[in-house]
């Protein structure tokens, strides 16, 4: 039964991975591509998760944290690179 559950959950983080695939290459600014990379890593920690959960091993929980925290990094050091045009003050 979780081998099910966990089909219908990768099936459905790729179709909103390609969702936001279609955002990130026709955004009308560089604020919603940002925002794509950002949904883009959540995505990826999605099925990290997934497939923690469908192998039943806490190894891939620990990458997902680890993913999370640079994709969180990244984020605000782009933000950051837009709003004063440096990352490093």
């Amino acid at each position: 039964m979780i081998a099910a559950a966990c089909l219908v959950a990768v099936v459905a983080t790729c179709a909103a991975l390609v969702l936001t695939l279609y955002r990130l290459a026709v955004g009308p600014d560089t604020v919603d591509r940002i925002l794509a990379l950002d949904t883009l890593v959540i995505n990826a920690i999605a099925l990290i998760v997934v497939a923690g959960v469908w192998y039943g091993t806490a190894m891939y929980f620990e990458a997902a944290l680890l993913f999370a925290m640079v994709g969180f990094l990244t984020t605000v050091a782009l933000c950051k690179f837009l709003l004063r045009g440096n990352v490093i003050e």
